[in-house]
Order: structure tokens, then C-alpha cells, then sequence
């Protein structure tokens, strides 16, 4: 009985010297981002796992890894490398000029991409927090087919954050443009002739041919995010975001857009954090795939299920 007392008297003294607010950069949310750089000298690695799956036909699971080191340059500018690796499991499932057909394996390593965060605001002194992202990726696997492809990607962003309640609630908006330039490598000639059979089917034309454009192809994406995260308890948050996405493509013009939203939980202490999102697709639209049945979604680049963990160590 004495421990039992001994130890509720000590719960305030615990709770006080456990951080109750969000440590710089750490991520509230799953998609959308807060604008806090690291300070100067200190050191993030993260792990992202995000699990794709449900295309409206056929079976389509694919996951996507990411490790990544981060260390503050300065009290405003963030520096971060970042190691991408995907695996894929599909099968009953063909996209003229996207997914020529079945495709599985584990984990592989997929790309690369280095990052810079400036804080032109700071959310813990000023009223709002804003700051800007440059990051650069190449990769060699293509996310959707699991195929060969070569692709160069830059991308600008620009995060808001504003701070109320007693710093309680956080709400973030987020912007971005991305610009990515492709080449996909040529199928071998079973999985061509596979695909043009498939497509045969699906058409009801024999002389229909399976589309694998290996010309080198540039894109542009738009995107805008909104999110809240709400600390409900020491250390605990929950929140909800928001994000819309749009791109466009040389011969085709805008190619696809979708919205997707879903709620969060998050947990931070002094050393680490981990975030866990759902994240499902509300609406979609532009291109479709044959036969596609959910033709108020975008289903060909995107799915209509997405769950995302994130892990942070600080050191």
C-alpha cells in the first residue's frame, strides 16, 4: 500500500520532468509537416514505413521504406540523407502504359535523396513558424510497377505552422512543387507478349497492344496539405491531416489528382517518437484504368488505403 501511495504522489513530479510539448522536428503527423528545424549540432534518424494497397482490382500491396539521418547545420538550416526501399507483391492485375502485370519481391533498395530545411520563422518565438525545403532524389524502381526506371526528382516546399491553445494545438498547412524527369527500361519480350494478351482481353481487340512508352518522359506535381495535431495527454497527441495532389505530364496534360485525409497518433519522450497515420483516398480522378469500377478514384499511380508509421531517435 505504502508503494502504491509513494508512487501516485511521485506521478506529478514524473509528468513535470517528462517534455510535453513536441521536440523540434518531430513529426506530429504523418503527411503533412511542421516548419521547426533542428538546432545546431544535433542529430535525428528516422525509419518510415508506408504500406500501399487496394487498387480496385486484381491484388496490389506494395510497401515503401525509408532511413534517414538529419543534423541541424545551424540554428535554421536542416541537412538530411535519406536511403529509400520499396517491396511489391501484385498479381491480376494490367494497366496499359503502367503495370504490365505481375510483379513481387521483398525489400529492395530503391533510391536516394538529400534534403535542406530552412526556418524562416520559428514557431516557438515568432507567431507563426515557416520555413522551406530543397531536396533532390534519383531512384531506379518505379513504385507502382515494381519495374526498372530511372528517375531524377527535385522538389520545393514551404511549411506553415501556428502554435494555440497554450501550445496544445498545432496546426500545419504545407505547399510543394515537384519536377521529375524518366526512363523506363524496355519489358522482355514474354512479359510484352503477356501484357498484349491481357489487354486483348480487356478490350475485345485482337490486334491491341500493351503500351510501354521507354521515350524519356518530365512531370510536374502540385501539392497542398493541412493537418492538426491536438496533445491530449503528456507526450500523446492526436490529429488529423489532409492532402491533395495533382500532376501533369508532357503529352497528356494533367494526368491525375486525388484527395486523401485520415487521423493520427503520435507519441514523443525526450529521445524518441513515433507517429502512426491512416491515410484513405476520398477522391480521384483523370486518367483511368480499363475497366477501372471506382471511377471516382485515382487508382492507376495512387490506391485507396494507406498506413504509415514513422519512427525518431534524436542523439
Amino acid at each position: 500500500m505504502k508503494s502504491r501511495i509513494a508512487m501516485l504522489a511521485s506521478l506529478p513530479f514524473v509528468l513535470a520532468l517528462t517534455p510535453s510539448v513536441a521536440q523540434a522536428d518531430e513529426h506530429l503527423l504523418g503527411y503533412v509537416s511542421g516548419a521547426e528545424t533542428l538546432p545546431q549540432g544535433a542529430n535525428d534518424a528516422y525509419l518510415f514505413v508506408t504500406r500501399r494497397w487496394d487498387k480496385g482490382r486484381g491484388d496490389y500491396t506494395a510497401h515503401d521504406y525509408s532511413l534517414e539521418y538529419e543534423r541541424g547545420l545551424t540554428h535554421r538550416l536542416t541537412g538530411g540523407i535519406e536511403l529509400k526501399g520499396q517491396s511489391i507483391d501484385t498479381s491480376g492485375l494490367v494497366i496499359d502504359g503502367y503495370m504490365p502485370g505481375a510483379e513481387e519481391y521483398g525489400i529492395k533498395a530503391s533510391g536516394i535523396e538529400a534534403k535542406l530545411k530552412y526556418a524562416f520563422l520559428s514557431v516557438a518565438k515568432d507567431e507563426v513558424g515557416l520555413s522551406g525545403t530543397f531536396s533532390l532524389q534519383q531512384s531506379w524502381l518505379d513504385p507502382h510497377s515494381g519495374r526498372d526506371k530511372d528517375v531524377t526528382k527535385f522538389e520545393l516546399g514551404l511549411q506553415l505552422q501556428k502554435l494555440l491553445v497554450d501550445d496544445q494545438l498545432s496546426l500545419m498547412f504545407n505547399t510543394g512543387f515537384e519536377g521529375t524527369y524518366a526512363k523506363r527500361a524496355a519489358l522482355d519480350a514474354a512479359t510484352q507478349a503477356a501484357a498484349d494478351a491481357e489487354i486483348q482481353t480487356l478490350t475485345g481487340d485482337p490486334g491491341a497492344s500493351f503500351e510501354w512508352p521507354t521515350d524519356p518522359e518530365m512531370e510536374i506535381e502540385f501539392k497542398l496539405g493541412a493537418g492538426a495535431a491536438y496533445r491530449i495527454a503528456p507526450n500523446w497527441y492526436i490529429g488529423a491531416e489532409t492532402l491533395y495532389e495533382t500532376e501533369f505530364e508532357t503529352e497528356v496534360g494533367q494526368e491525375r489528382w486525388s484527395v486523401f485525409a485520415g487521423p493520427s497518433i503520435h507519441y514523443g519522450s525526450k529521445q524518441w517518437w513515433a507517429t502512426l497515420t491512416w491515410f484513405e483516398q476520398l477522391a480521384g480522378g483523370k486518367e483511368q484504368y480499363i475497366s477501372q469500377a471506382d471511377d471516382d478514384l485515382h487508382l492507376i499511380e495512387k490506391t485507396k488505403h494507406e498506413l504509415r508509421l514513422k519512427l525518431g531517435y534524436n542523439f
